[in-house]
């Protein structure tokens, strides 16, 4: 597997693609595969050689802006291609740029579409936009099978390449409940007075509607918003400077306080124009939250009648929603009874592994 940072990430590294290998790539170990995954050299994962049965190996990364994902991809692609593989699986499209290297002598490619890399914010023009584009294409041209998260990413691969996928959705692990207690001691927060965002700090998650909704709100609930920048510094100081003094910014969260944010939320809002399939939408779900969400595709049909959906980059609809669930604990609750078990059931880890591992053999058949 290449694609991902590093596994496990330690750190603001961590994003979806690495949740997903990080959970897929030893449940297909314990199902007997041997999987190595490749790792950007310099990102932090404690040192590791390896990790429940999966064999890591860090490749050469140039760190530069724009250059480390071209330069990790290219150094793995050339090491699994001649690393003796029945399979090489490589994640999200951009690293695809470099498959036709392994094409070409004939592997095995799978590829998993992580989302439309190409319509984010940071890559619509450039070199970056070139990249990732072709890396689209060459997975068309020489994946044998391409994975993909959502019906509307399905749709696209039909409809503009006439290219078949399989659909195989993310899943979620069995949370670990908190009471509030870090998120007290550190910011100040209490179950339930408090609305949370958690995911990185970039422009196509809908933070600008997102600040300028919660302003408009006639609420006590303050707004928490978790996560990172990834190379957006300058977005990011531009919604701390739009944001009032009850909006919390704190940064890369993980672990405990990661685990408290989600258990205590009061409501979890992603205001997403574009997601491939959110993680942290899983995530939040799992935990029993009431979830608002735009209606693009890949939200909506995750939350399905067990949310709250607003039309996309509306900020009235958006702050007409908030406000009638900040007005309505009852109702809040109605959407928080069953959500876990309503995620837990339909979303699983073991089954994404199995799914996977039904793929791969089937290239062989």
């Amino acid at each position: 597997m290449l694609g991902h940072k590093t596994i496990p990430a330690m750190d603001s590294s961590r994003g979806g693609i690495e949740v997903v290998v990080e959970e897929l790539a030893p449940r297909l170990v314990w199902m007997g595969f041997k999987v190595t995954c490749y790792n950007r050299k310099g990102c932090n994962n404690g040192g590791l050689s390896g990790y429940k049965g999966v064999r890591l190996k860090a490749v050469p990364t140039f760190k530069r802006r724009g250059l480390a994902a071209v330069t990790s991809s290219f150094f793995a692609t050339i090491k699994a291609t001649f690393g003796g593989y029945d399979v090489i699986h490589f994640h999200a499209e951009g690293p695809c740029f470099w498959m036709w290297i392994p094409g070409l002598l004939g592997r095995k490619c799978v590829c998993t579409v992580h989302g439309l890399d190409f319509a984010r914010e940071k890559w619509k023009s450039g070199i970056g936009s070139y990249y990732i584009k072709t890396g689209e294409r060459m997975a068309v041209k020489y994946a044998s099978e391409i994975i993909v998260l959502s019906k509307g990413v399905q749709k696209y691969f039909r409809e503009t390449y006439e290219r078949t996928t399989v659909y195989i959705p993310n899943g979620i692990c069995q949370p670990n409940v908190r009471e509030a207690r870090e998120i007290t001691e550190k910011l100040g927060l209490k179950k339930d007075e408090y609305i949370l965002f958690l995911g990185r700090i970039v422009p196509e998650k809908g933070l600008r509607y997102l600040i300028k909704a919660y302003n408009g709100l006639h609420t006590d609930k303050k707004l928490v918003i978790a996560g990172g920048s990834s190379d957006t510094n300058a977005f990011t100081a531009e919604i701390k400077k739009s944001a009032g003094k009850n909006v919390i910014f704190t940064g890369f969260v993980v672990g405990r306080l990661r685990e408290e944010l989600y258990s205590n939320a009061y409501v979890y809002v992603l205001p997403s124009d574009l997601e491939g399939m959110p993680i942290s939408l899983l995530e939040a779900i799992s935990y029993g939250n009431c979830c608002v969400v735009s209606d693009i595709e890949e939200c909506a049909e995750v939350v399905e009648d067990k949310g709250v959906v607003f039309q996309k980059g509306n900020v009235m609809d958006l702050q007409e929603k908030l406000q009638m669930l900040c007005d309505d604990e009852e109702l809040v609750q109605k959407y928080k009874n069953g959500a876990a078990e309503f995620a837990g059931m339909k979303y699983s880890w073991d089954d994404v592994a199995k799914n996977t591992a039904k793929l791969y053999e089937n290239l062989f058949k």
